[in-house]
């Protein structure tokens, strides 16, 4: 295991500064600087991330983002009216899908949180606005965005209150953990450590319209 230094910090092969996870693997080069922290507010996508960070709960995020591109294929591009139609044959496939995570628990989770999102959606209009709702405080946020600081945060008051109201909401594996990480990767937060090169490009991001897509 790559001993992480004190900082928090590593050149990339440009020589200037990431978080070190960030060219920790070659898979990870990209979506640390092109999407992870990067505020996402379409739908589809945010569905994606929320599902694809309960299948990464007791593994690594790489395991899970070199196999996204099946659970895309196999979960239909996680669009959640599609899934939500899934039954037990479909629980069934994807049981077989050596491309997945074959977690029966996990698999029936995204199926049932398919079905509350769309309850969401007809609710408040978009899984975004309910998501966007819970952007943290800045009184929430460390003073200075460093390894040190951010090092032993895994939870936070906002990602304990929006575990909750998707609990009370029927979704499941949605703990405060993992709705941190989400809240990480899809930008609600901006975790770039201070002194990495991409940290200023995320923050521009996230004070501009969001053009949707998917990364």
């Amino acid at each position: 295991m790559t001993e992480v230094p004190s900082t928090g910090l590593a050149p990339a092969a440009d020589g200037k500064p990431r978080c070190f996870w960030g060219v920790s693997a070659p898979d990870y080069v990209d979506y640390h600087d092109r999407e992870w922290g990067f505020p996402v507010r379409d739908d589809v996508r945010l569905f994606e991330k929320l599902c694809l960070e309960g299948f990464q709960s007791g593994l690594s995020w790489l395991t899970i983002l070199r196999k996204r591109e099946n659970f895309r294929r196999a979960f239909a591009g996680f669009e959640p009216a599609k899934v939500a139609r899934f039954g037990a044959r479909d629980v069934t496939r994807l049981l077989g899908d050596a491309g997945i995570v074959r977690h029966r628990g996990k698999i029936e989770s995204t199926i049932n949180n398919a079905r509350r999102a769309c309850e969401l959606i007809e609710e408040v209009g978009s899984l975004s606005d309910f998501v966007w709702r819970f952007e943290p405080p800045a009184t929430e946020r460390p003073r200075s965005m460093t390894w040190s600081e951010l090092r032993p945060m895994s939870q936070t008051p906002t990602s304990k209150a929006l575990a909750k109201d998707l609990k009370r909401r029927g979704w499941t594996f949605v703990g405060p953990t993992t709705v941190y990480a989400f809240m990480q990767a899809m930008g609600l937060v901006n975790d770039h450590l201070e002194g990495c090169v991409i940290r200023p490009r995320a923050e521009r991001a996230r004070s501009r319209p969001v053009t949707a897509g998917r990364s």
